[in-house]
């Protein structure tokens, strides 16, 4: 996953930081306005500049993340996702599955000599909705 964290909270700037010191490549993915499998996908592929073979479903996204030869090499990763509250809302069923998709993705990576990292950012929903 590159190096993209230009789109993540400034609060997070700090956490993004001490990864990138560590030698980790950092991903942001915001997920704020996404409703629907279709639009994660589709930010999913442009947040995580997912390969041209991402296929834009569940399988494909796992497959990108426990295939990683097509990012940059890095000592670790970490990927940052925000504003994920909309989407668990308007499409739970969906957002379950993308936690499994996550949390396997971690666990394939656990131990290994490259780590893989998923950290879901809290905030204020009302934030995330434009709100407050």
């Amino acid at each position: 996953m590159p190096g993209r964290t230009d789109s993540a909270p400034d609060p997070l700037a700090p956490v993004l930081d001490a990864a990138r010191g560590a030698g980790w490549t950092t991903a942001a993915l915001s997920l704020a306005g996404v409703r629907d499998k279709a639009a994660f996908m589709e930010r999913c592929a442009r947040d995580l500049a997912l390969p041209d073979w991402f296929g834009r479903n569940w399988d494909a996204l796992a497959d990108c993340l426990t295939d990683l030869s097509w990012a940059p090499r890095a000592r670790g990763r970490l990927l940052v996702v925000s504003g994920w509250q909309e989407f668990a809302r308007e499409a739970p069923g969906e957002w379950e599955v993308a936690q499994e998709v996550f949390s396997s993705a971690v666990e394939h990576w656990r131990g290994a000599e490259t780590g893989l990292e998923i950290v879901l950012a809290l905030g204020p929903v009302g934030t995330e909705r434009g709100e407050g």
